[in-house]
């Protein structure tokens, strides 16, 4: 992961989930220890334009991008070392799934 290129986590979730709703300290706190990444909360029916059609299934469900890279696109479990290990091991994966391409375009371009 380059310090100097921002690493974006966009996590896709619903108001009525409870599962959801205690993520929302999980990622305070996650953004506390990583500064320099940019947590997005994107509720995927209050803001059904920007997902469009994509099928979450499970949530939460988190995109992780580096610049127009998608380093990680799935369901994450709720806790804090589950999201700081993503976090840590990002710049060893990459994600060319369309679907997830898209969607980040569209994220991208709400924001």
């Amino acid at each position: 992961m380059n310090p100097e290129t921002p690493l974006d986590l966009y996590c896709l979730c619903a108001a009525w989930c409870g599962t959801c709703r205690g993520y929302e300290q999980v990622l305070q706190a996650v953004a506390a220890q990583r500064p320099g990444v940019r947590i997005h909360w994107v509720d995927i029916e209050d803001q059904a334009e920007r997902v469009g059609d994509v099928d979450v299934e499970t949530f939460p469900t988190l995109l992780l991008a580096e610049a127009k890279v998608i380093r990680f696109f799935g369901p994450v479990l709720p806790h804090e070392a589950s999201v700081l290990q993503l976090l840590d091991r990002a710049h060893d994966w990459l994600v060319t799934d369309p679907e997830a391409t898209h969607l980040l375009t569209r994220l991208r371009a709400a924001d």
